[in-house]
């Protein structure tokens, strides 16, 4: 799922040039949401009331961490969102602690500090100023942080598929609200977005939150935030094999490290 995430980086960002940002979130979660609906309706007809609400908090949370970091790219730089994002590494085997009651193993801790480590040498420049577009995207990042968590509560006596489902449906709700209030949506009328929308909506959102809802519950949520650490480093690999982008031995060395 994260190096599905990584791999679309570029498709976004050439389909943002395109249509603005909300829009593209409802179709991509839009699609994603129809796709699931269509496949779990049997289940859908059943949901128990833990399910809802859980899908209906995690959605929320999801949401929140999506529109806060949009905004918050407004007024910072791309390297320094990445940054602040990556750092759920950090907040959640913290916050674990306190909803979960959940103590981190030692070698995760471990993992968590090279992996911020790495990750400031694969994003941050010489200067680190902080701004009103960091503090958008640090409220982003503990929405992040809280959704990984709270999947490992949800998921643990509910059905996985359901959750994601309706987890994903209010995400998109919210996006085409947001995109009518913020935006002046528009139907895409170029090949390149529709593919963006197709691919990034079947694969990267209802493949990978399906996935990330079924099988955390194998393992635990610092677990889970240090492997999605590993989405800018598939991203730029993949920015490497289809544009040519090169790394500096500074990046290869943070890649290395996460």
């Amino acid at each position: 799922a994260v190096i599905i995430w990584g791999s679309t980086f570029v498709l976004t960002k050439n389909a943002l040039l395109e249509i603005p940002t909300y829009n593209f979130l409802a179709l991509r979660f839009g699609v994603a949401a129809l796709l699931l609906v269509a496949i779990f309706f049997k289940k859908l007809l059943k949901i128990e009331k833990a399910a809802l609400t859980g899908g209906l908090l995690l959605g929320l949370l999801l949401f929140i961490g999506y529109a806060f970091q949009t905004v918050g790219l407004n007024y910072t730089t791309a390297s320094k969102s990445a940054f602040i994002t990556g750092f759920n590494a950090v907040l959640v085997p913290v916050l674990s602690v306190f909803v979960l009651r959940k103590k981190p193993e030692f070698m995760a801790v471990l993992g968590v500090f090279c992996a911020v480590i790495g990750l400031g040498f694969l994003t941050l420049g010489d200067n680190f100023m902080l701004n009103i577009g960091d503090f958008y995207t640090l409220v982003s990042t503990f929405a992040y942080a809280m959704q990984i968590i709270l999947v490992d509560r949800y998921t643990a006596g509910s059905d996985s598929a359901t959750i994601a489902t309706v987890e994903i449906s209010v995400v998109a709700i919210l996006s085409v609200l947001f995109s009518f209030i913020l935006e002046s949506p528009v139907v895409p009328s170029t090949a390149n977005v529709w593919i963006a929308v197709f691919i990034t909506s079947v694969f990267a959102t209802t493949y990978a939150f399906l996935v990330q809802s079924m099988v955390q519950k194998y393992t635990t949520p610092t677990h889970t935030a240090l492997l999605f650490v590993g989405e800018p480093v598939y991203a730029l690999f993949f920015a490497y094999i289809l544009l040519g982008e090169l790394l500096s031995l500074k990046q290869l060395t943070g890649c290395m490290l996460i």
